[in-house]
């Protein structure tokens, strides 16, 4: 199990505004970056489904993120932005940028998670992420686990940001 953080803001950017998570997970930034980077990895604690363009995490890389199997299905697309094992994986996911550093702690990894997203949905990304980080570092799926962190994430942003949104359509 990793030690939990809460997420930290910044503002500015070129979204306007950025998440900031961090974990320190016992397994050595090699054994983490296949977490970030392998497929059926992935699909343990990532939100959808990762594919990248011939399965290379590489730059200029397309990849796609489909949420769930159905033709209808909400799907978001991205590209590689870096890639240098086991230090860093950045790539866009729809107007995002996600960046993941991960440095030697111990015999572990502290692993940064960045997000810099459009400022009124902070509070529900920090609120996912943070369900999400918490599902790589061993933890059991709750799908009710983002509710108070959002609650938490929307009281801390709020004074900051403005109004945060909740969740997509469809995905409460």
């Amino acid at each position: 199990m990793s030690e939990a953080h809460e997420a930290s803001l910044t503002t500015g950017g070129t979204q306007g505004a950025a998440i900031r998570l961090e974990r320190i997970l016992p397994d050595p930034p090699r054994v983490v970056w296949q977490a970030l980077t392998d497929r059926d990895q992935l699909k343990t604690w990532f939100p959808c489904d990762v594919i990248v363009a011939d399965g290379h995490w590489e730059p200029g890389a397309a990849i796609t993120f489909p949420f769930g199997s159905e033709p209808d299905a909400l799907t978001i697309k991205g590209e590689v932005l870096e890639a240098r094992e086991p230090e860093l994986l950045a790539f866009t996911w729809g107007e995002e940028t996600l960046r993941f550093t991960l440095t030697p702690h111990g015999e572990g990894t502290r692993l940064v998670l960045v997000d810099e997203l459009r400022p009124g949905i902070a509070a529900r990304n920090a609120a996912g992420w943070d369900s999400c980080l918490e599902l790589l570092a061993g933890g059991t799926r709750d799908r009710d686990a983002w509710k108070p962190r959002f609650e938490r994430y929307t009281a801390l942003f709020a004074p900051t940001l403005g109004e945060q949104e909740g969740p997509p359509a469809g995905m409460e």
